[in-house]
């Protein structure tokens, strides 16, 4: 995961707090390594009590949409029954309060299963090893 998103998902989940905030994660995946290189904010997206939610149907058809990730206000940066229900994409990346570092984000498989995560600080379109995500088992 790209350092720049590391620094999006925690800086949008501080200002959406109390409220549970919702992004989905562009990037890349290939033979088991997904590689998170940016964040985009859904359009219409509401942003509730331990809740949050928007429509595919106002998203363009992009296949760089690799997972959604969403904030915990609670803190518990674990998948509820709900989210594991409405997963879309790879991966699914949960950012629990306080939201101040890479310690607070959780990423999880779309069974629930976590997963291992590595920050790069490389940029989005760089191709070298060092700026791919691995998240495995």
């Amino acid at each position: 995961m790209l350092r720049v998103v590391v620094d999006s998902v925690l800086t949008y989940s501080r200002s959406a707090y109390p409220r549970e905030g919702i992004l989905l994660l562009r990037g890349r995946s290939k033979k088991g390594d997904v590689r998170v290189e940016s964040v985009v904010i859904p359009p219409m997206a509401t942003h509730g009590d331990g809740f949050s939610s928007f429509s595919w149907n106002l998203m363009p058809i992009d296949l760089t949409f690799i997972g959604v990730a969403h904030s915990h206000p609670s803190g518990y940066a674990v998948p509820s029954q709900q989210d594991l229900l409405h997963m879309m994409g790879k991966i699914m990346v949960i950012m629990g309060y306080p939201y101040t570092d890479e310690s607070c984000i959780k990423v999880y498989d779309i069974h629930g299963k976590p997963l291992t995560f590595q920050i790069s600080e490389g940029s989005p379109d760089s191709s070298s090893s060092d700026g791919r995500n691995s998240m495995e088992d």
